[in-house]
């Protein structure tokens, strides 16, 4: 059954480690969540993932719903044995997805009306549905249904947007507290756009309903970084001690330490993978890009301190060739290392947590970043 105990606080700032029990493993936070949105982290299978240290991943309500459709994975009693994950597994309540892929959309207080963007066919998902379709999915982790909105914005819209988010949020509670057999946990999103006092009202609101655990939505999108880690420094504290706290699509290795030293416990983000692909490698001596000439004749690693399956067994001299070719390969063993250089991130983060020692932890990231 799901719980958070939390097993460790940085006295020097308000980073703090914990344990996450759910019915598929324990997860230890801070955590970072691969995105597998289709039921999987393109280019690596389950097993990859594992090695590559990845705790639980992200799926995606609105894609599965759509394609294979739930009849599907109910034949498969949900997603894990569909995708053969036997670890954790987060779902979104598929909000974000309707707001930015679906050919039209019209929102109401019943919920997103919207047309596929398969084959057009026309769907309502209603905070109720959007509930059904992940305790089919049996995620550990469901997400409210929301309402996303764009930046920037109003303060009138992103105010209309937390007023409907909050009574979604109640009926999502409703159906999850009625239909959920499997003890797996809700979680309630903060909405409230840029302004300060929005995100104190959402965060009273959804904590007066009461959640097993939160996340902050609307940040990442398009905000200038300042802004996002302001918004988080308010937000985060205004949500109960005792609960994880999600930060919702973010972000960069800088953004996760910056976040995880206000007090942040979980992430999720494409960009490891979908920056792989594009040639983009993460490294704890900076971010570079595999297509750059230099690498043409390099015999060394990625990363001399990474001990992923790519850096162990491959040269940057091969890697660029795979990603110059447009071989299929380089998808995989860049994912591979970026998935890994992420995990590693994290961990790193929790021990200087559990040793009390995080501002230099942090300190010299800063400055092997900039090496």
């Amino acid at each position: 059954m799901f719980n958070f105990k939390i097993t460790a606080q940085s006295q020097e700032t308000d980073a703090r480690a914990g344990r996450l029990h759910t019915n598929h493993g324990v997860i230890k936070t801070p955590v970072f969540m691969p995105v597998g949105t289709l039921g999987t982290v393109k280019s690596l299978s389950p097993e990859e993932l594992i090695t590559a240290g990845a705790q639980i991943i992200l799926g995606n309500t609105y894609h599965l719903y759509l394609r294979p459709g739930c009849e599907v994975i109910n034949l498969f009693a949900g997603l894990h044995r569909f995708m053969n994950w036997n670890r954790p597994i987060l779902t979104d309540s598929g909000g974000f997805q309707v707001f930015s892929l679906a050919k039209l959309s019209k929102i109401t207080q019943e919920g997103y009306a919207f047309q596929s963007h398969i084959d057009g066919s026309r769907h309502l998902l209603t905070p109720e549905k959007a509930v059904e379709i992940q305790i089919s999915l049996n995620s550990d982790i469901m997400m409210c249904l929301d309402q996303c909105i764009q930046y920037p914005a109003e303060k009138d819209e992103a105010l209309a947007a937390l007023q409907l988010t909050s009574q979604w949020a109640q009926r999502c509670k409703q159906t999850w507290n009625l239909k959920n057999t499997e003890g797996n946990a809700l979680f309630g999103i903060v909405q409230g756009g840029m302004f300060h006092d929005l995100r104190t009202q959402s965060a009273d609101e959804l904590s007066t309903i009461g959640f097993p655990g939160y996340a902050v939505g609307g940040l990442s999108v398009g905000e200038p970084k300042a802004m996002m880690l302001e918004m988080a420094a308010h937000t985060i504290p205004l949500l109960p001690t005792e609960t994880p706290k999600y930060i919702m699509g973010v972000g960069t290795p800088e953004d996760l330490v910056e976040l995880v030293a206000l007090g942040a416990d979980m992430f999720d983000c494409v960009m490891p993978t979908r920056n792989a692909r594009n040639g983009q490698l993460f490294t704890r001596s900076g971010t570079f890009n595999i297509s750059n000439a230099r690498f043409k004749t390099d015999t060394g690693p990625a990363d001399p301190e990474c001990k992923c399956y790519t850096c162990r067994h491959y040269s940057l001299a091969y890697l660029h060739h795979l990603y110059k070719s447009k071989e299929l390969l380089a998808y995989r063993l860049n994912s591979i290392h970026n998935i890994c250089y992420y995990t590693d991130l994290m961990e790193a983060m929790r021990t200087a947590i559990s040793n009390n020692v995080f501002e230099t932890f942090k300190k010299a990231f800063y400055q092997q970043r900039k090496a």
